[in-house]
């Protein structure tokens, strides 16, 4: 994303004249989220200046800092243990992606699992266009079509006992989550709805068309 995170971190890169976390925090409170836990280090003031204590989105804006990288498991877990007591779970996301996934089917889903630990996919789309054929001769051709595989979305819904499971440095996605998949305590909503990790800047590009019409539906 560079130069565009040379004095920022990536979910403060612009898009239509807002960071690309002021999209993200929208999303957080139309899906019933009051107080949000923003997990970040690198130019993590850039953040903290824009959205102060986030009175002017409607979500109380906590900022859990790290000293060193701990990696996303180790950030989560962190940010976990500043929780208080009586929270039973926790939605953990990303913070550079699009998406209108509903949040209360995912909580819902969760609940009903009564997992650790329950997972937003969505469908693999072909980063290509595709080419369908009948031996030599060109059928059709299918632009970037879905194939028949998920990939994690980055959004979880976490019961908050997973915190002894996190690593203090490192991955949750290497480390906790293969775990929790052989105890069987690891589910997955597949959904359909948008869903777009803001990478490249060729994603802005795309990006700028799809959020504001967001806006509108969470409105």
């Amino acid at each position: 994303m560079r130069p565009y995170t040379t004095d920022r971190p990536k979910p403060m890169v612009s898009i239509n004249d807002r960071p690309l976390l002021y999209y993200h925090l929208s999303w957080l409170k139309s899906g019933g989220v009051r107080n949000a836990y923003i997990l970040c280090g690198y130019k993590h003031e850039v953040i903290e200046n824009h959205f102060g204590s986030g009175e002017s989105i409607g979500v109380r804006i906590h900022y859990v800092v790290e000293d060193e990288p701990l990696g996303r498991g180790g950030a989560i877990k962190k940010g976990l243990s500043m929780l208080d007591p009586n929270v039973d779970i926790v939605v953990a996301t990303n913070g550079d992606t699009i998406t209108d996934q509903p949040l209360p089917e995912l909580v819902n889903a969760h609940r009903l699992h009564k997992g650790m630990a329950t997972l937003m996919l969505s469908p693999l789309v072909s980063p290509y266009g595709v080419v369908d054929t009948d031996g030599d001769r060109v059928v059709k051709f299918l632009e970037k079509p879905s194939l028949p595989y998920w990939v994690n979305s980055g959004v979880y819904v976490l019961s908050r006992e997973i915190e002894r499971y996190l690593p203090d440095k490192g991955d949750h996605e290497t480390t906790t989550f293969p775990e929790l998949a052989k105890q069987g305590r690891l589910f997955c909503v597949k959904s359909k709805a948008l869903w777009m990790p803001v990478d490249t800047v060729k994603d802005l590009n795309e990006a700028s068309k799809l959020v504001d019409g967001i806006l509108a539906r969470q409105s």
